[in-house]
């Protein structure tokens, strides 16, 4: 049976290839000495026996063995596969809501005076130098996310997703005690650092990891889950700070939420350990047996079908080894070099148009903005509070929009009703700070503006730029993908940090009035440069990158029509099937004539259709 299916090979090359996979991994590249990874009788696995043959197992980073990480003895068992995915997923969850914990937490510690006096930068209102330190100690942390991606990515590639993680766990608490513990601004900055490393290594290899372990059809479900789970982190961290600064004791007040982050980090180290490691990594490094486990435990069936995929996924990424470097992702050699330095692009500066839209603004600084529109300081940490409660609910959504209207569709129209929420809110936010009998209608108006942008942005911009990314590289640079994804958040959330303070005090109303024209200069770059994922299998989004030359998506769409590719419209949202280019003409010429009988409107409607925003 195995030969036949092996028909490409000869028996004496297999017997040579057994051989070599009974050595060490001291003496070989091949297996580790786990033969019965490979030589299997069961004849549903001679398929994958067949593929493992093949591999040239890629080692293990020599430090892998000091460094912790999974195993197959520690991992949990449930009698469920559904169980476990439940689990895989909540436990993604829970890191997800430390980071949106994490980003939150620093909005009201930003107010509480004897914070501000320890750090020696108490006034800040009408002093430059104490708001650009105040803008400087939140952006650093930013600064070492940045790093922590990149290194976070690299070591879940050499030595695991799970030992990443674990590390990135623990440099994290090491940064959260030093930042409750902080006694000045030095130490307050390079604590903030060292939790940017730990969250940034954190951030990039969770949601690989999550991927890689669930099934494909549980995807979609749990990502709205996990991103429900980010908000409520950060409301959480919000009402925490609401209660903490009713103690008397304002020393406590500010560092007890700084404190509580550890809380959320030792029950993620606490339960990692027990986790499985990814299936893919696992085959990668040769330990095929481990990943036929994690398999059977996470599927309900198809084990032996996904894991054949996965070793001739494993093959395939053998072939452009040389392509998995940030060095050739950023500045390539070959063609396959440039088409991922493509991607990279579009990844990072969607994560950095993405904090130009004004969500950092308005979530780190809303009690500024909401006490700018004439209410007191406790009324404005309520209406902010509640703000961040909305903000949770409308993530629900985004499972329906970003599934029913596409990627492109979601974010050209969430940009454009955030646009036109901020222009309104920008208007009577200036008549709100003006005074006068009227002020507090005004700022009502600014407060409904505020809860219904972040309503808009949770429901299209919050979960696009985290799943774009996971579409858009292949697999065998996805955690690296990932990475690039958390530095191009990092550089947008630390410049927008750093900036803001000045903002608020030197053109006031005109923040919102700024962000409108930021969401109106995002609109283009969707609309021309990025192709639409939504219903595209891996395949497709690869052919698109090799056959394509123009970063202008109607243009590269155009090219691949004539390269003969029936599936070329990539401005749109893919249904499956073969798309006919004679739908594009019938479809003009009655466009045609509704545009002579109706006019501009019918030709503009069929114009949006056309770029999948209808």
């Amino acid at each position: 049976m195995k030969t036949e299916l092996c028909s490409s090979y000869t028996s004496r090359e297999m017997r040579n290839n057994s051989e070599q996979m009974s050595l060490s991994v001291e003496s070989s590249k091949f297996f580790n000495g786990a033969s019965d990874d490979v030589v299997s009788l069961n004849t549903s696995a001679s398929v994958v026996t067949c593929d493992a043959e093949k591999v040239l197992i890629t080692p293990e980073w020599w430090m892998s063995k000091y460094l912790p990480s999974y195993s197959a003895e520690r991992m949990f068992k449930f009698n469920n596969p559904n169980s476990y995915n439940w689990a895989n997923n909540l436990l993604a969850g829970l890191a997800i809501l430390f980071y949106g914990y994490d980003q939150g937490v620093m909005s009201q510690v930003n107010l509480n005076e004897d914070y501000l006096k320890l750090m020696g930068i108490y006034p800040t209102m009408g002093n430059s130098r104490n708001l650009a330190a105040l803008g400087g100690i939140v952006s650093v942390y930013y600064g070492g996310s940045l790093i922590g991606a990149l290194l976070g990515g690299s070591i879940a590639d050499r030595s695991g997703r799970i030992a990443a993680i674990i590390l990135g766990v623990i440099v994290s608490i090491i940064g959260a005690i030093f930042q409750a513990s902080a006694m000045n601004i030095t130490w307050m900055c390079c604590a903030r650092i060292v939790t940017g490393l730990g969250v940034g290594a954190i951030d990039a290899v969770i949601p690989v990891w999550s991927s890689e372990v669930s099934p494909h059809q549980a995807r979609g479900g749990f990502l709205a889950i996990e991103f429900f789970l980010n908000i409520s982190g950060l409301s959480l961290a919000y009402w925490i700070e609401i209660f903490a600064s009713m103690n008397h004791n304002q020393v406590m007040a500010w560092r007890t939420p700084l404190a509580l982050q550890v809380v959320f980090l030792l029950a993620i180290l606490a339960l990692v350990p027990f986790f499985p490691e990814s299936p893919r990594w696992l085959a990668k490094v040769g330990r095929v047996s481990e990943a036929r486990t994690v398999l059977q435990a996470t599927r309900k069936d198809g084990v032996e079908a996904e894991l054949g995929a996965i070793m001739r996924s494993v093959m395939h990424d053998q072939q452009h080894a040389e392509n998995n470097s940030y060095l050739r992702m950023l500045f390539p050699r070959t063609k396959s070099q440039r088409e991922l330095q493509w991607r990279v692009v579009l990844s990072v500066w969607l994560q950095i148009m993405q904090e130009l839209v004004g969500i950092g603004v308005i979530t780190v600084y809303a009690i500024d903005l909401i006490q700018g529109a004439g209410f007191s300081q406790g009324e404005a940490k309520l209406l902010a509070g509640f703000n961040n409660l909305s903000y949770m609910f409308s993530v629900l959504f985004a499972v329906f929009t970003l599934d029913r209207f596409g990627r492109r569709s979601t974010m050209v129209w969430g940009a454009a009703g955030m646009a036109l929420l901020l222009l309104i809110g920008g208007i009577l936010d200036k008549y709100a700070q003006a005074g006068g009998p009227n002020q507090r209608a005004y700022g009502a108006g600014v407060v409904t503006m505020t809860f219904l942008y972040t309503g808009t942005f949770g429901a299209t911009w919050l979960v696009t730029p985290w799943l774009y990314p996971t579409e858009l590289f292949p697999t065998y640079v996805r955690a690296k993908g990932g990475a690039w994804s958390v530095v191009g958040w990092s550089i947008g959330n630390g410049i927008v940090t750093m900036i803001t303070p000045f903002l608020f005090q030197a053109i006031e109303y005109g923040v919102l009035l700024l962000l409108f024209g930021l969401n109106i200069f995002v609109i283009p770059f969707i609309i021309f440069m990025y192709p639409e994922t939504s219903g595209r299998p891996l395949e497709q989004i690869d052919d698109f990158f090799s056959n394509a030359t123009s970063w202008n998506v109607f243009t590269a769409s155009k090219q691949i029509q004539e390269q003969g590719f029936t599936n070329y419209r990539w401005t749109r949202k893919y249904h499956g099937g073969i798309e006919q280019s004679n739908t594009s003409s019938m479809t003009q010429v009655i466009g045609d004539g509704d545009a002579e009988r109706h006019g501009w409107a019918n030709k503009l409607r069929r114009r949006a259709s056309d770029a999948g925003l209808m």
